[in-house]
């Protein structure tokens, strides 16, 4: 009896470790006041996605960081550009021709390589940093960009990043 309660519960354990897809029911506040269904997968820490503020907004976040500040934050992004070596990082659109370059902590998950155009909710820490030339052509080489692309690269650059400890790839249905 007692192998089979350790049995069971090595079950659930293993079954709640497991990525799953998660729906929320959202309204459409547009004409027709639809409901549509959203499904989310979950990469990282699981997160839920209410609560997350739009890419708009977080400009205004982000204006008052200088370097080396940090801030928590969740927030609905549409991705730009994903790492095509290893999808290790991602590029998004907060709006108003700002980017913002997403990592993911502690090199602990990846994004899938195709995701360009699809949301995404992120949660974790926004901070502002300087780029070294060394560090932008390295992500210019993970872009697969020309050598004169690269070799253009020749000063500092002061991004606006993002250090996801969770994130939500939306799925529409």
């Amino acid at each position: 009896m007692k192998n089979y309660l350790i049995l069971i519960a090595l079950f659930v354990s293993i079954m709640a470790c497991k990525n799953e897809n998660k729906t929320d029911q959202t309204t459409n506040s547009d004409d027709a006041k639809e409901q549509v269904d959203v499904t989310y997968k979950s990469f990282g820490k699981e997160i839920v996605a209410n609560d997350a503020i739009a890419s708009k907004s977080m400009i205004a976040h982000y204006k008052d960081l200088k370097a080396g500040d940090s801030l928590p934050a969740k927030v609905t992004l549409k991705v730009t550009e994903v790492c095509q070596a290893k999808g290790c990082w991602m590029t998004a659109d907060l709006g108003d021709g700002n980017d913002v370059m997403v990592k993911f902590k502690d090199y602990g998950f990846f994004m899938p390589k195709n995701i360009a155009g699809q949301d995404v909710i992120v949660n974790g820490m926004a901070y502002v940093k300087e780029v070294s030339v060394d560090e932008q052509r390295h992500y210019a080489e993970d872009k697969n960009a020309s050598k004169e692309e690269i070799e253009a690269i020749t000063e500092p650059k002061r991004t606006l990043s993002f250090e996801a400890d969770g994130v939500l790839l939306v799925e529409k249905k």
